[in-house]
């Protein structure tokens, strides 16, 4: 039987990430992914943001995490010639009763580190952003956005330079618990071999695979959801230079601004549960995303707003009021050594993923001590 030492499940952003920093560790790495090219589901189907973590909780991962990949992203994108741009962004407060919120956003940023954060008032958010309406804004100096493309092609040449390999069209059928390790089962070819360790960063599929290895999802909380969120185009230039966001609510940061590196001008995401993969955007929520476009913008044409694209959050709870941290969790205590479980990765994932690989390799070298 082939061996290996480290398997990670997952070819999207996060599992390149750390695939990339444990090869550069000098980890002998396999990665596995179920589709026919790496990043095919969440990683390339999100608004490409830099984020500068200023919704999360100070202690959270997902706080800790977002705001050291952001560092990480930038300095990586400029020594590899890896596409980006640091736009900044606005945070937008529609009335009087949301600058209270902009002032607590403005604190929780700067305890996680997040950059040193402004709040504009309205003249000079006028100033800032002439085509923007608000009563005023929170300045987000380190936000950015990213070629999430070029920044995963960038991962794979690492751990290929490394002799690491990645195996395409190579779905994860069982994980089996063996003596020192595990065997991973391929529906390809009915293929099996024994890995080491194992990393499960399957994105959208996590859950199943932690279930395959022998762990009770519902009790421990890793559960997934599915969340899709869909995107228009604007079919105009608008003359804005910075992303454009709400005040953020419970349930996420709601439709928003983005300009992508190629100038084009996109709205989205909004948020709706589904029990399966589809992503087709429906015409009929145009209006919904007309209604949001005219909080912030008057030049807006209802008829220029053009479904564009989707994608699927791994989400760990719909409940409103319950923040769910990312999981990042070794599995020794529940009988599952080298087993390392990335459950409910979503946004601020992409700003993270450099972050995450770091955090993976630590775990690693706690597990060979």
């Amino acid at each position: 039987m082939d061996k290996a030492e480290i398997t990670i499940i997952g070819a999207g952003v996060v599992g390149l990430a750390i695939g990339a920093e444990l090869s550069q560790k000098g980890r002998q790495v396999v990665v596995l992914e179920k589709n026919l090219r790496y990043g095919q589901e969440t990683s390339s189907r999100n608004s490409e943001v830099i984020h500068a973590g200023l919704y999360y909780p100070s202690s959270s991962l997902k706080a800790k995490l977002c705001v050291r990949g952001n560092h990480l992203l930038y300095e990586l994108c400029r020594k590899n010639s890896i596409n980006c741009r640091n736009t900044e962004k606005l945070i937008i407060a529609r009335n009087e009763e949301e600058i209270n919120e902009l002032q607590r956003l403005k604190s929780l940023g700067e305890s996680n580190g997040a950059g040193k954060l402004a709040i504009l008032d309205k003249d000079q958010l006028k100033k800032t952003e002439p085509g923007v309406k608000g009563h005023a804004a929170l300045l987000s100096p380190a936000t950015g956005i990213i070629d999430s493309h070029g920044l995963m092609n960038y991962y794979v040449k690492m751990i290929e330079t490394k002799g690491g390999i990645l195996a395409y069209d190579s779905e994860a059928t069982a994980v089996d618990r063996a003596q020192g390790g595990y065997i991973v089962h391929l529906i390809k070819d009915n293929y099996k071999f024994f890995s080491r360790m194992l990393i499960n960063a399957a994105g959208l599929n996590a859950d199943r695979i932690a279930e395959k290895a022998g762990i009770d999802i519902d009790r421990s909380g890793y559960r997934l959801l599915f969340c899709k969120g869909e995107y228009f185009s604007l079919r105009k230039k608008l003359d804005i230079s910075r992303l454009i966001y709400g005040i953020p609510y419970k349930d996420g940061l709601g439709i928003h601004l983005v300009i992508n590196l190629g100038g084009e001008t996109k709205f989205g995401p909004n948020h709706f549960y589904v029990d399966r993969i589809d992503y087709t955007v429906s015409p009929d929520h145009r209006d919904e995303f007309y209604s949001v476009c005219t909080d912030y913008f008057d030049d807006i044409d209802r008829d220029k707003l053009i479904p564009d694209f989707a994608g699927i959050r791994p989400r760990l709870s719909h409940e409103k009021n319950e923040f769910r941290d990312f999981i990042i969790q070794e599995e020794t205590e529940k009988d599952l050594p080298g087993l390392i479980n990335l459950i409910g990765i979503e946004s601020p994932g992409l700003t993270a993923a450099p972050a995450i690989g770091e955090y993976v390799s630590d775990l690693f070298n706690l597990i060979d001590s």
